[in-house]
């Protein structure tokens, strides 16, 4: 009887694992401090176009974490069954 072959994942390294980790944080770490910069320049000039683009950064930082948080959880579970 032949296995079925699901979408199978390369494993990765501990060492490349933390690089993307750590490459993943910097990202989402600088994405919120611009979205932080763009609610202080709201805050200074009370221009609302930088609340603008702050609610968006903020919106699609969050939006993007959620979906390589499921990746990883999806990967977890693929791995258990």
């Amino acid at each position: 009887m032949r296995r079925a072959v699901l979408l199978t994942w390369p494993r990765l390294g501990r060492a490349q694992a933390a690089r993307t980790m750590m490459l993943f944080r910097l990202v989402f770490g600088l994405l919120l401090l611009a979205g932080l910069v763009s609610f202080a320049l709201y805050v200074a000039t009370g221009q609302v176009v930088w609340r603008r683009r702050g609610i968006v950064i903020v919106k699609w930082t969050v939006i993007a974490a959620l979906g390589f948080f499921a990746v990883l959880i999806v990967e977890r579970l693929a791995l258990m069954f």
